[in-house]
């Protein structure tokens, strides 16, 4: 019985099948956070994930000029933006970023798009009998 839900809820899903997805990692200026995520509202996303990070990139050289001062050192803060989409759509998606993000500054941001290998839910690992798959046992984190 599990075993037909599994499959019910894989033929249901975009992330079975013939379909290949990517996900794309976009690292922004944290003001324009809010303005990408309304330009991806109606993008053809599959999900979405969002957080705040620090980090550099090219403009490190530009935080040295401070010598050694506490902004030296310092990571400036980002926000990652991380989409799981259909792999025809990834340059739609990427197009929709780089027009609301760009600034023509440095420290932009970067966008990067990684093959997904197997995606999985929940839903069909906690459906599977101990039976099943007895290395993984139902409330196991």
């Amino acid at each position: 019985m599990p075993t037909d839900n599994v499959s019910r809820i894989a033929d249901a899903s975009p992330f079975w099948g013939i379909l290949t997805v990517k996900q794309i990692v976009a690292i922004i200026k944290p003001y324009l956070a809010q303005a990408v995520l309304g330009a991806l509202r109606r993008a053809p996303l599959e999900a979405c994930s969002i957080r705040e990070v620090k980090g550099f990139g090219r403009q490190k050289s530009y935080l040295d000029q401070y010598g050694d001062s506490e902004y030296s050192q310092a990571f400036l803060p980002k926000v990652e933006i991380t989409l799981w989409a259909e792999d025809t759509r990834v340059e739609e998606i990427i197009q929709k970023i780089i027009a609301v993000a760009r600034t023509g500054r440095m420290g932009d941001g970067k966008i990067m798009v990684l093959p997904v290998e197997k995606t999985d839910t929940f839903t069909n690992v906690l459906s599977e009998s101990p039976a099943e798959n007895p290395d993984r046992t139902l409330g196991e984190a």
